[in-house]
């Protein structure tokens, strides 16, 4: 494994943990907080070099599922200044917006491991 994506996967498991606690304010924060939780568990596996193929691969599958799942049905921006829910919408495009950042993460993740490196 790379330096690189070693070091990076730690950074990611502390933006993680940073995307779990600013969750708790939501309405749905159980969901949110466990959502960020499984993946900022996922980055420090993977800078332990603990993290299974098979892993990587099925949690970003279904971070890519969810990503699809909460797509709003209209697209209205993710507006990131913004604290507040502004409408539903938007809230779902930031959802949706984490959990593909998430995917793509976890199966570049699985990709390097894959290769070895």
């Amino acid at each position: 494994m790379s330096a690189f994506f070693k070091y990076f996967s730690l950074v990611m498991f502390l933006v993680f943990l940073w995307a779990a606690y600013v969750q708790l304010n939501d309405p749905d924060a159980t969901s949110w907080v466990a959502i960020y939780l499984v993946a900022a568990a996922g980055s420090l596996l993977f800078f332990l070099g603990k993290l299974r193929y098979w892993l990587a691969l099925v949690l970003g599958i279904a971070y890519l599922a969810g990503a699809f799942i909460y797509w709003p049905e209209t697209y209205e921006g993710v507006r990131f200044g913004e604290m507040e829910m502004a409408n539903m919408n938007i809230e779902r495009g930031r959802e949706s917006l984490g959990l593909g950042i998430t995917a793509l993460l976890f199966l570049i993740l699985g990709w390097r491991i894959r290769r070895g490196s």
